[in-house]
């Protein structure tokens, strides 16, 4: 029979799904789970956003949209990027997509010819590997151990840059690890960017309205405003308004990309759908309480997260300051066992912590750091304490 085309056997199916599947099934078959794995907000949006939905299916058109997205839509994410800071930018610069992910893959097939390089630290999400494996990218990861916070360093960046990448890809705050850059800090990182012109740059900073203790949310365009003649701002409603399934994403940059990923909307989705356009401008431009609680709900539950690891013996936990994750360093365990089962790496740790205890947490080696778990801690808040204690009791049965 005929074959599949070569990219198919670069795809690999999502990481972080097969451990939210496997805890569903052992849920499904009466086993008492507490999850930690997905990395959705766990909350539902303002009745603002239902509202409009409902009046927007009243007199849906049943019509094809804008490839580009709808000029109300457009129109409130201009407002919501510069209340970020993003000055300067009209409608042409920006275009919407299916959730951020499809946004992202846009970008890789715009930007990049198989076999051109790109960069990005690690920690990463795991699908910038995936993506950049299906179109052929060659991969430069730069680590970014919990030994340094796991942050991007200023001489790391400038030694990857010096390769000449057609892309660096840079997220802030950080899944999987919750880390924030600050303002300094991502001024540092800019004055290496410039030195660069022909690096294309693109931040995916979906988590830009959850940073914590006051540091903000800050971008390289803020700290040198030149960079954004090349750099491509990726933004999404799943996060900040409590919206993954309804997969709204965005992207602000120069003309000549949005106008590239606006042809490739024309060929594949075509547009975003009346009534969740509709919904997503409710969202940008009706009333910011419920994320701005949520915001603070979940710096709170960092606090009793990072403060319970940090109590495990040999656990390290840099303490994040964005998102709705933690990303402890385990590799304390590796060498031991556990009830006569040996614990080698961060896969057989959480595989063995979800039989044991029914704590579903996703190995670190699917981030690109092998030593390490993600815990996403936006499961109700009466789990939370008992997971965390579960994962205690873990550690002190190790032998």
């Amino acid at each position: 029979m005929p074959q599949l085309a070569q990219r198919i056997g670069r795809a690999k199916p999502s990481a972080i799904m097969l451990i939210a599947e496997k805890a569903k099934q052992l849920k499904a078959a009466g086993r008492d789970i507490i999850s930690f794995s997905i990395g959705v907000p766990n909350f539902l949006p303002g009745e603002h956003v239902y509202a409009a939905a409902r009046e927007a299916l009243s007199h849906d058109s049943g019509q094809y949209g804008s490839n580009r997205g709808a000029e109300p839509l457009l129109d409130a994410f201009l407002k919501h990027i510069e209340a970020l800071g993003f000055s300067g930018y009209g409608r042409l610069n920006l275009s919407i997509g299916i959730g951020a992910k499809q946004v992202l893959y846009n970008l890789a097939e715009a930007l990049l010819d198989e076999g051109d390089e790109i960069c990005f630290p690690a920690p990463y999400w795991t699908t910038y590997r995936d993506i950049a494996d299906i179109v052929g990218a060659k991969i430069n990861v730069l680590p970014c151990g919990a030994e340094q916070n796991y942050k991007l360093t200023p001489a790391q960046l400038d030694a990857a840059l010096a390769r000449k990448p057609k892309m660096f890809l840079f997220n802030n705050p950080n899944n999987p690890t919750g880390m924030a850059y600050t303002r300094e800090e991502i001024a540092a990182l800019a004055e290496v960017l410039v030195k660069y012109p022909e690096t294309w740059i693109v931040t995916d900073d979906i988590y830009n309205s959850m940073v914590f203790d006051g540091i903000g949310y800050h971008n390289f365009v803020h700290a040198r405003p030149e960079l954004r003649e090349r750099l491509i701002f990726v933004d999404s409603v799943s996060k900040t308004y409590g919206m993954p399934g309804w997969r709204v994403g965005m992207i602000a940059g120069p003309e000549s990309v949005a106008k590239a990923v606006t042809t490739l909307n024309s060929n594949h989705i075509t547009s975003v759908p009346e009534v969740i356009t509709a919904a997503a401008v409710a969202a940008f431009a009706g009333p910011q309480d419920v994320p701005q609680a949520k915001c603070l709900e979940f710096a709170g539950k960092r606090d009793t997260v990072v403060a319970a690891l940090r109590a495990i013996p040999g656990v390290i936990c840099p303490r994040p300051q964005g998102a709705f994750y933690a990303f402890p360093d385990i590799s304390v365990a590796f060498g031991k066992s556990h009830n006569g089962q040996k614990i080698e790496n961060d896969v057989q740790f959480c595989a063995a912590l979800l039989e044991a205890k029914g704590v579903a947490c996703v190995p670190g080696s699917a981030f690109g750091e092998p030593r390490a778990l993600r815990i996403s801690y936006t499961c109700p808040t009466a789990q939370l304490a008992p997971g965390l204690a579960r994962m205690a009791e873990f550690f002190a049965e190790l032998s």
